[in-house]
Formats: C-alpha cells, sequence, structure tokens
C-alpha cells in the first residue's frame, strides 16, 4: 500500500498521514495515532513501522548540528560525529544527522524526530546556561546526552570539556613570558563553555594581581571572521594586548591573518593561543598553540552513556568533566622567551 491508498483508506489528505508519520506536532494525537495503526494493519512501510511501534524503538540516535555554525565540514562536528558513529558500529542504532538554521527551527527538529518517534536519543553540543533544548527533553522524558554542561536542576548525562582550564592556564602561561596585557576574543557569550573559559580567565588574573581587563574581552562568534574582527576592535584601543587568548582554533587562525595583514608578526609582536587542537592548528603560520579537546574519544563516550540511559540507567551520575591538554607550537614565542 502506498501513502495515496492508506490516505483514502484514512479518509485524510496525503498530506496529513505523511505529516503524522513524520512527527510534525501540528497532527493532533488521535490523529497520529490512527495513522500508525492503520499504517500497520495495511503493510504501509510495514517492516519499519511495525517494528517500531512493537518495540518502541526506532533503533537510531539522532544528532542535531546547532547553530550559528552547522555545516557538516565544521572540524568540531565532523570529529564528533566520527566517534558517536563509531560507538554505534556493532549495535542495533544507526546515526540520524540533522543540522538547525536557527533556534526555532533547532527546536522543531528536535519535536519532529521526538513526536514522529524517529530516534530513541539525541546528542547535541554547545549547551547554554538555560537550555531550551534541556527543558524540552527532559518535559518530554526523552533520552539525551551533551557535549557541555548547563544550570538545569534535573540531572542528565553529559561529557564537558573544561574551559575553565584553558581561560586559567592560557593567561598563566603567558603571563609567565611578560605580557600583562592578555586579550580574550571568546566564543559566543550565551554558550556554557564561553562563560566557563571567560570565569578562567578572570581567576587567573586575579590570583596573579594582572590590571582591569573588561576592555580586552571580546565577545564573538566561532568562525574566522570572529578573530579577524576581535583583532580589529583590540588593537584600536589606546593600550593594546600583547596575547590573546581564542575561544576556538578558527577564531584564533583568523586572528593571526589579520595580525599579519596589519603588519605585525604573530609570536613576536602578539602571541596567540587557541583552543580545541583541530587539524588546521599545525599547518597555520606559525603553527598553532592550542588547548587539545578529544571531541573524537567524546563523541564515541557520549554515544555510550545515551545508550545507556536508553536501556533504563539513570542519568544521575552519567556527568564527567575532562581536562584539556595544552600542546606547545609556536604562535605564543614561549619558544623565544621574549619578556613583554
Amino acid at each position: 500500500m502506498d501513502l495515496r491508498s492508506l490516505a483514502r483508506e484514512l479518509g485524510l489528505s496525503t498530506s496529513t498521514v505523511s505529516r503524522a508519520l513524520n512527527g510534525y506536532h501540528d497532527v493532533k494525537e488521535e490523529t497520529r495515532k490512527r495513522v500508525f495503526e492503520a499504517a500497520e494493519k495495511f503493510g504501509y512501510e510495514a517492516s519499519a513501522v511495525a517494528r517500531r511501534l512493537r518495540s518502541r524503538r526506532a533503533e537510531a540516535i539522532g544528532v542535531i548540528l546547532t547553530p550559528p555554525q552547522s555545516q557538516f565540514a565544521d572540524p568540531f562536528f565532523l570529529e564528533l560525529l566520527t566517534g558517536i558513529d563509531e560507538a554505534l558500529t556493532g549495535t542495533p542504532f544507526h546515526l540520524l544527522v540533522t543540522a538547525a538554521h536557527d533556534k526555532k527551527d533547532e527546536l522543531e527538529r528536535i519535536r519532529r524526530l521526538v513526536g514522529g518517534r524517529r530516534v530513541d536519543g539525541l546528542i547535541f553540543a554547545r549547551t547554554e546556561a538555560d537550555d531550551p533544548r534541556i527543558a524540552l527533553l527532559q518535559q518530554q522524558g526523552t533520552p539525551f546526552a551533551t557535549m557541555g554542561r548547563s544550570n538545569a536542576e534535573q540531572p542528565f548525562a553529559w561529557i564537558d570539556i573544561d574551559h575553565r582550564v584553558v581561560g586559567e592556564e592560557a593567561v598563566r602561561r603567558l603571563a609567565g613570558f611578560g605580557h600583562r596585557r592578555i586579550g580574550l576574543i571568546n566564543t559566543p557569550a550565551h554558550l556554557m563553555y564561553s562563560h566557563h573559559c571567560r570565569q578562567g580567565y578572570d581567576r587567573a588574573h586575579r590570583d596573579l594581581g594582572l590590571p582591569p581587563h573588561d576592555d580586552l574581552v571580546v565577545d564573538g562568534g566561532l568562525d574566522r571572521e570572529a578573530g579577524r574582527q576581535g583583532v580589529d576592535r583590540l588593537l584600536a584601543l589606546s593600550d593594546p594586548p600583547t596575547a590573546l587568548i581564542c575561544g576556538n582554533d578558527m577564531i584564533a587562525i583568523g586572528a593571526m591573518e589579520r595580525l599579519q595583514e596589519r603588519g605585525l608578526v604573530v609570536a613576536k609582536d602578539v602571541a596567540v593561543i587557541g583552543c580545541d587542537d583541530q587539524p588546521l592548528a599545525q599547518f597555520s603560520s606559525p603553527p598553532l598553540t592550542t588547548f587539545a579537546a578529544p571531541v573524537r574519544r567524546a563523541g564515541r563516550h557520549l554515544a555510550e552513556l545515551l545508550l545507556q540511559v536508553i536501556e533504563g540507567a539513570s542519568p544521575r551520575g552519567l556527568q564527567e568533566v575532562w581536562q584539556p591538554e595544552l600542546v606547545v607550537r609556536q604562535s605564543d614565542g614561549g619558544d623565544q622567551g621574549t619578556p613583554r
């Protein structure tokens, strides 16, 4: 039986039947139930639908590529997806990936995936302090795991790379080379790990007795252009920084490009440290000193945690903070030891 025949049998439009089967939330629950029961009865996509109805399992894990950067070519997401896929190999579960255009679209996609029973659980990254995705999934009782923490009161499964360490240790390293004016071109301020990076940055300034630094912080985006714009803003100060900490490696690469365009020598005139140790970092000019975040390994473990939740494990206790590791190259000038 095809979709049109199923719709005719039910006395519904093909559009309504299609939307019911695909989880659109504008279809009444009563109608959705009728459609699924008829699909099983009349053999529409019998194997997939019947198995799903019997077991209440889609045998799929959904991954949302979150805005503002949702390209499949994003090195962070490529590593994350690779790790998740590795963990699912040999299990009944397959990976379903979708990219959201904006926050509203992201919530709509979550509703469709969950409402249509197309996934048994979800994984997403770049969490917020008060994250509407987490609130929605907890309200619906849907298993999920995240790359990053939040302020949610109810426990959920997560892994987080401790960006407090990034902010603090980067400042301490640069201050050890003699820098007193250390800029931070951070990732978007609403993201939880951006907040943690700023906390570490502030703590190191306090502990080391460095001068006031609010003017040295730029909250930007996630790409190279954010680094370029951040450099322009910071170099416009009457007392510009002599060192930069960047919230990720793409920001750092953009910042180094812009410094060089403005006639400055990276490492000698302005030191730069990134975060994430993306593949491009070792090939930048100069090679980028950064903090390694094992995103691929985190993806594997996130999938493993989520499968535990799907099988009935309590998410309480399924939270892990991982420590980033400094990868020393040339961009921060540490090998030159030139005091500022």
